[in-house]
Order: structure tokens, then sequence, then C-alpha cells
């Protein structure tokens, strides 16, 4: 047995709504089919038709939204000049690289929660 592809992340909120805005506002992410849990969340899907990527778990306060081991999710994006302009009217600092020798632009932030996010767009996008 092997892992063939990611399948989603998960992340933990005490405010589903305001995460659930930050994802569609940043991301483009929306909330689709969800099993019916006892506990309050969402699952997030990039488009209609295809798996969800991101679930999002609430009713968790605060002080018990802790880090484990895992350091940041990482998505694949498009429009990187837009995002940038979007995170800076928003007033969401972030960390623009560029991979060395394959030119991938990497952007990282945090979510409401204080996870983090990748984004990587292809070496040919402008930056700006």
């Amino acid at each position: 047995m092997t892992a063939t592809a990611m399948n989603h992340f998960t992340i933990l909120t005490d405010d589903v709504e305001r995460t659930l805005a930050f994802y569609a506002d940043i991301l483009d992410l929306h909330p689709g089919a969800r099993p019916p849990f006892t506990f309050p969340g969402a699952w997030l899907y990039a488009r209609e038709g295809s798996d969800p990527i991101l679930h999002v778990i609430g009713g968790k306060p605060k002080g018990e939204l802790t880090k484990g081991v895992i350091d940041h999710m990482a998505f694949t994006g498009k429009g990187l000049a837009g995002l940038i302009a979007k995170l800076k009217a928003r007033g969401i600092e972030y960390d623009l690289r560029r991979l060395p020798e394959y030119g991938t632009w990497q952007i990282f932030f945090h979510d409401p929660n204080q996870a983090k996010i990748e984004l990587d767009f292809d070496a040919a996008e402008a930056a700006a």
C-alpha cells in the first residue's frame, strides 16, 4: 500500500463562519456536501464535482486550538498578482519567495485560526 495523493487537510476553529468567509474570500473555497456530523463544521471544495480539500471543524474553544506537528498546508494557485493585491487590501501579512532553480513562486500567510497556508504558483506568473 502506498499513498498516491493528499486527500484533505483539517483545521480547527472557534468561529466556523469567520473561517468559511476567509477561505471563500482568499482561496475561493466553498462549502459543499458533508456527512451529518454531530459537531459544527464544513467541507470546502475548490469547484463543484471535485473532492473536498479542506475540512473545518468547529466547536472548540480558542484555548484548545493548538498546533500539532504539521507546519502548514499547501495549495496550487493561479493569479499570484491578484492574491497579493487581495492580501494587501485586507491587511494580511505574507511572505513571498521564489524557489531557487525551479522559479516556482511560494506565498505564505495565516488564516484567522493561525493555520499557516502556502500557495504555489507557476514560475511564469508575475508577482506584481
